[in-house]
């Protein structure tokens, strides 16, 4: 039992006065008061000696530092920018500054009110991450949409490196177009490379497998043996990262002006994927920024051989103009069979080259014909050319 616990049941129970108990004791009265004030307030137990106060708090963030903290914040939060512990924490190093423990900025950050407790978000623990072992292995691609300064809707178009999260591109269109894909990606492989597979959703500019045929995309990654795969439907998790990076580019361009052209977003967007990509380290590539670390690892290759030659085989019918049409490559086009043939059930074979129309039913050659994407009618090339009279 402690000496202070002593004291008070010697007054309590054996009736010594506090000036008694002062001489047996050695304790002061003002003390064995300041005791007896704790004991009828809160019984024995609180009698007992307290731990020292202490008159500093060494290691307390000094107020200049969290001052500087708290200007971090609110500044790379008007700028557009991350600002969160980590951000924080690298800021402080560049500026030759002591950078506290990221639990620390935190508290600070929580203290001044400028974190928003946020209960719904679930844990990053709950949350099964996949990532590619290689730059190039996997280029990840969806459209955003934003809005110019008249309220006219554009889209906004990105690829991204998993493995890396190197921003490949960004690039803004009133419409994001199969062909703006195709355009797109073909320069991206003159600049990086083709990589080993893409990941997107299902949308029409991306693939057409919906309709039993294939796109301009579908076809020019086949061209170069590329993997493509697919997230499922209502599922944008699949494309975590784009998705993760769209918070990013939204967060960015609030920050900024209304742009009143395309030129002048397309430039607000250069001037984040020059940021993104070489200024701020990223908290999951292990302190590297994306353009390190895309260009650290070895680059993943396709594993496909090109395809050279493929059929595709559809069934139709002859309209009553004697034609057929045919979407290739995201372009429709209109072949010439002949009215005699009106109202035909035909098998369509198309390879890449050439498209075979026979009557499904005979099996009768009824028309071939080369194909060519810069025109939208293909003749017959079993008839010679010319018009020829109404049969």
């Amino acid at each position: 039992m402690s000496k202070a616990k002593v004291v008070i049941l010697s007054i309590v129970h054996q009736g010594l006065s506090v000036t008694e108990a002062a001489a047996v004791h050695g304790y002061s009265r003002t003390h064995i008061y300041r005791l007896l004030e704790r004991y009828n307030t809160g019984g024995i137990d609180p009698v007992e000696p307290r731990p020292p106060i202490a008159k500093s708090q060494p290691h307390k963030t000094p107020e200049p530092l969290r001052e500087k903290i708290i200007e971090l914040r609110t500044s790379l939060t008007k700028m557009g920018l991350d600002a969160g512990p980590i951000s924080l924490q690298w800021y402080l190093q560049r500026e030759g500054l002591p950078a506290p423990s990221t639990s620390t900025i935190r508290r600070i950050l929580h203290q001044a009110g400028l974190i928003v407790a946020q209960p719904q978000k679930k844990p990053k623990s709950a949350t099964l991450r996949f990532e590619a072992a290689q730059p190039n292995e996997t280029w990840q691609s969806d459209v955003v949409h934003w809005y110019l300064q008249n309220g006219t809707r554009v889209e906004i178009l990105g690829w991204l490196d998993d493995h890396s999260r190197f921003l490949l591109s960004s690039t803004c269109h009133h419409s994001v177009t199969g062909q703006r894909v195709v355009d797109d990606f073909t320069k991206l492989i003159s600049t990086f490379g083709p990589p080993y597979s893409t990941l997107t959703d299902n949308g029409q500019i991306f693939t057409s497998r919906s309709t039993g045929g294939k796109n301009a995309f579908e076809y020019l990654l086949a061209k170069h043996g590329i993997r493509q795969k697919n997230g499922r439907k209502n599922h944008p998790q699949t494309q975590g990262k784009i998705e993760r990076f769209h918070q990013t580019l939204k967060q960015w361009l609030r920050a900024k002006p209304r742009p009143e052209t395309l030129q002048e977003l397309q430039q607000q967007l250069d001037q984040l994927r020059h940021h993104y990509n070489h200024t701020r380290p990223h908290r999951s590539l292990g302190g590297k920024t994306p353009h390190e670390a895309y260009e650290s690892g070895i680059k993943a290759t396709p594993d496909q051989p090109p395809i050279t030659h493929a059929w595709r085989i559809r069934h139709d019918h002859v309209d009553k103009d004697g034609k057929v049409s045919l979407r290739r490559a995201g372009k429709m086009h209109h072949l010439g069979v002949g009215r005699t043939h009106r109202h035909t059930p035909v098998l369509i074979l198309v390879d890449k080259t050439s498209v075979t129309i026979t009557n499904e039913q005979t099996g009768e050659l009824l028309s071939q014909h080369q194909i060519d994407e810069n025109k939208s009618y293909w003749r017959n090339q079993l008839r010679p050319p010319g018009r020829w009279p109404t049969e």
